[in-house]
């Protein structure tokens, strides 16, 4: 038997021929030896950690193999947001957004990174140390869910960093990019499913999507995954001047980078790149669904900051949708929670950019007649940003004669009511506040993953659930037994089980969760953070006034009615009492209306020197104020620091009261 020593020195040298062929095959395309010899080393290794464990056991390769089978995916507080990119459909449109980013900084010229934007899941990464410790998918940006077991079955992902002379490791770093399969692996597993008697993935990225959500790692350990990384997040340790440099960093510490990232030194530039991407796209062994452009200076991009959930300074160039050629065979009519009639074209089956579409959504009354479609009619269709399936245009010259417009019903295809279209709207609407179809829909939404995240509560048990009568509205839900589901067709008594006890975990969700969750018309998830942050709970927000509502940046009076309505409505006061008694109770967010910032805005510009923006967004709200990310008529105060933008100026036009960093940190008892 081998001493310790000697054992040692083996397993080091494994660790390192394997990751030498794990980057030659995963990154470089180029592998030098057989699977089997891989395969030999890989057993070998495994054997001799098994007899000799050490401390660098958590960064070895075999740790890719997959762990036992987690209970459930915790959440993730990802350390600085992800943010979502603003999209761009035409050469016009990225031409606008240069000459944008030129006016806010007062510039002639600006540099760019250009990419190809990848179709798959993005993820975020933490090293620490040069280790990595931790895995999260994007989630809604701020909390995703933690995949770490997961990303350790990646194998062109390092599980350590490699020394470079380029760029020293950081103590710890928020690495970005996008876990995907490649074209070919994923028709190999489709057929492989199907083989098995499984339903084959729709596209890679669902495919890829699903296989990093496997609750069993072992599971993801056989599915084709590949990842390119692109970008940091919060890092400590080593400072970046640009894009580019952070790019080279990540290539020297042995994160796979795509190759196809390239300079530009202006906009015409990052034009010409995305003709020629978009030519090289079906040559590519992976989907890509555009490019991206971003700022190339870091100093600039920090200038430029964020409107909402999008930088100012990244764009997402779409290509042009994809196009098919069907028939339309029918048009039916949708009603939504809202009580929306929706028109919907129900088609012959078609392959669409590589999913099959058979429906597409035709908005409203005035869109089918603006395109004059018609049952029987030969449509182009396409997928809008490669996603949502819209009719183009009707080809009239396939016309028979036989083809027949679409009238909107007069009454509720569900209750019978009648249909009203209110003045300056183009929807046509059941006022029925019982109309079955939206309270179906209105329970799925309270139970989605948006809201409430109820799980193994879909649309199709909820809807059973309200044909049996079990219930008749979201607080229903809390009063469901096991035996009564149980009475359910095709329910199971593990899977009953499992609904009650998510129910019952449900029962205090976060206050902006619970607001959005209850379907106030015109209050989405942005809407409900707002009205969270601002009322604390839910009893202050049930007795605001208009005027009150008004006040909260980015809430206008038709918002403010809609919900004042739905509060002062005697069958939702009856829903509030009854989750009220069901034991709901959704966490407060303690801030006092009379908290020292209560109804003040700031908005910061130019860097700050003793305060990381976030920390000053925290202590502004922690103390019961708002951050805006552009100044209005409703800002109370501008923090200017160093640098600062073209906010400074338009708070000065706008006669709105400007302090340094010093007097906010004495304003805030700093």
């Amino acid at each position: 038997m081998m001493d310790k020593e000697t054992a040692l020195k083996k397993i080091s040298e494994l660790r390192k021929i394997i990751e030498y062929h794990n980057q030659r095959y995963y990154q470089q395309d180029a592998p030098e030896i057989s699977d089997a010899e891989y395969d030999r080393f890989m057993r070998e290794l495994q054997n001799l950690e098994a007899q000799f464990p050490d401390d660098e056991l958590a960064s070895s390769p075999t740790q890719r193999v997959g762990a036992a089978p987690l209970a459930k995916f915790a959440s993730f507080t990802h350390p600085s947001p992800m943010l979502s990119l603003a999209n761009a459909f035409s050469e016009e449109e990225i031409i606008d957004f240069d000459s944008r980013l030129k006016r806010l900084a007062s510039i002639d010229n600006i540099s760019y990174v250009t990419e190809p934007k990848l179709d798959g899941l993005a993820v975020n990464l933490i090293y620490e140390e040069g280790v990595f410790t931790k895995g999260a998918t994007r989630g809604d940006g701020t909390v995703g869910e933690d995949v770490t077991q997961n990303l350790k079955t990646i194998s062109s992902l390092p599980l350590r960093m490699k020394k470079s002379e380029q760029a020293p490791i950081p103590s710890f770093v928020e690495i970005r990019g996008e876990v995907y399969m490649e074209k070919y692996p994923f028709e190999k597993l489709n057929r492989r499913r199907m083989e098995e008697g499984e339903e084959p993935f729709a596209n890679p990225r669902n495919a890829a999507a699903g296989s990093l959500r496997q609750l069993d790692s072992k599971i993801t350990a056989h599915r084709p995954l590949n990842i390119f990384l692109y970008g940091i997040g919060n890092v400590q340790g080593i400072s970046f001047t640009t894009h580019w440099e952070v790019l080279r960093a990540l290539s020297s510490w042995g994160f796979p980078v795509n190759k196809l990232i390239e300079q530009a030194h202006d906009i015409n530039t990052c034009i010409r790149y995305f003709e020629r991407i978009t030519s090289l796209r079906d040559t590519l062994p992976y989907d890509i669904d555009g490019v991206v452009i971003k700022v190339d200076s870091l100093a600039l991009q920090n200038r430029l900051g964020n409107i909402s959930r999008n930088p100012r300074w990244a764009l997402a160039c779409k290509f042009p949708a994809q196009q098919e050629t069907t028939i339309v065979k029918d048009i039916i009519v949708q009603v939504g929670r809202m009580g929306t009639l929706t028109p919907v074209a129900v088609m012959e089956p078609v392959n669409v950019g590589g999913v099959m579409v058979s429906r597409a959504t035709l908005h409203n009354e005035d869109e089918v007649i603006k395109k004059d479609i018609r049952v029987g009619d030969t449509v182009i269709i396409q997928r809008a940003g490669d996603v949502i399936p819209e009719v183009v245009k009707v080809i009239p010259e396939k016309r028979t004669g036989k083809e027949t417009k679409f009238k909107m019903p007069v009454k509720c295809p569900e209750c019978g009511s009648e249909i009203v279209r209110f003045e300056g709207e183009v929807a046509h609407r059941c006022v029925n506040i019982s109309c079955p179809a939206q309270l179906k829909e209105h329970i799925w939404h309270f139970a989605s993953r948006g809201a409430m995240d109820i799980e193994g509560l879909g649309e199709k048990l909820s809807a059973q659930l309200f044909d049996a009568k079990f219930i008749s509205d979201p607080a229903d839900l809390y009063f469901l037994t096991k035996d009564k589901l149980l009475e359910l067709d095709r329910q199971a008594e593990k899977s009953a089980q499992n609904l009650i006890d998510s129910i019952a975990r449900s029962k205090n969700p976060p206050l902006d969760k619970f607001i959005y969750a209850l379907g106030i018309r015109h209050v989405g998830e942005r809407t409900a953070k707002l009205l969270a942050e601002r009322f604390g709970s839910i009893e202050n927000l049930m007795a605001a006034k208009i005027e009150d509502l008004t006040a909260v940046n980015e809430i206008g009076t038709e918002i403010a009615a809609s919900i004042v309505e739905f509060f002062h409505e005697s069958k939702n006061k009856a829903v509030m009492k009854k989750f009220a008694k069901a034991g709901v109770v959704p966490q407060k967010k303690e801030i006092s209306l009379n908290a020292p910032l209560a109804g003040k805005s700031f908005v910061f510009t130019g860097a700050l020197a003793n305060l990381e923006r976030n920390d000053a967004k925290d202590i502004v709200e922690n103390l019961g104020g708002t951050v805006q990310s552009g100044v209005t008529k409703k800002t109370t105060y501008v923090v200017a620091g160093a640098d600062p933008g073209s906010k400074l100026d338009k708070a000065k036009s706008a006669g709105i009261k400007i302090i340094s960093e010093a007097e906010f940190l004495k304003l805030v008892g700093r």
